[in-house]
């Protein structure tokens, strides 16, 4: 579904379990996200619980794929401030309609923490979206609040911004990269992570 048809919303209930952020190299943070179909009481708790997890991680952005579960929306607030809760904003659906200009911008992601690298995107954007309402919006955006938005929305296609860095960025970022993904595999051997298969099944199979 594209960001001119709008879910169904409804209001209906559902258990959840408690949202966690997975880290790099989980494998939903490479699947690409499929379309909301229709706005419920679960999805709203998901959204609250994405926004509660963000600021707990000091983050400014937050993708569902980043707590594996299989929606095309994120979450923002460009300040970080849980305060300041007129700055927050939900994405279903998203399409960025325009990109112009570029710039160059150092990013991190809570999915990969402690890893930082410049990354060039569009200074200034045009998104699409629906909000928790099933009401579509566009937001003219530029600078920050710009970058959180494509930072975001790439997630949402299984792209992460170290796939961004110039080939030097990406050099530098290698040994932390093959840290994570060292931890990775030994809990998986440990018995602590489940398969990368059984992972992507619970995934995939997630209904609201």
């Amino acid at each position: 579904m594209s960001a001119t048809t709008a879910p169904d919303t409804v209001s209906v209930s559902s258990a959840a379990d408690a949202l966690k952020i997975v880290p790099h190299p989980h494998p939903a943070l490479r699947r690409k996200a499929q379309p909301v179909t229709e706005i419920n009481a679960a999805l709203r708790r998901h959204v609250s619980e994405m926004f509660e997890l963000m600021y707990a991680h000091e983050g400014i952005g937050l993708a569902a794929t980043q707590v594996a579960r299989p929606w095309r929306l994120f979450v923002a607030n460009p300040t970080g401030d849980a305060e300041e809760k007129d700055q927050e904003q939900v994405f279903i659906n998203p399409e960025i309609v325009r990109r112009t200009g570029s710039e160059t911008a150092e990013e991190g992601c809570l999915s990969l923490p402690q890893l930082f690298g410049d990354v060039r995107r569009a200074q200034r954007i045009v998104v699409e979206a629906f909000d928790l309402n099933g009401k579509l919006f566009a937001m003219d955006l530029e600078d920050l609040p710009a970058r959180v938005v494509l930072h975001e929305f790439d997630h949402l296609d299984g792209v992460m911004f170290p796939d961004r860095m110039t080939p030097a960025e990406k050099a530098k970022a290698a040994p932390k990269l093959a840290d994570f993904e060292h931890a990775w595999t030994k809990a998986q051997k440990n018995g602590e992570i489940p398969s990368n298969r059984a992972l992507l099944k619970e995934f995939e199979a997630f209904k609201l």
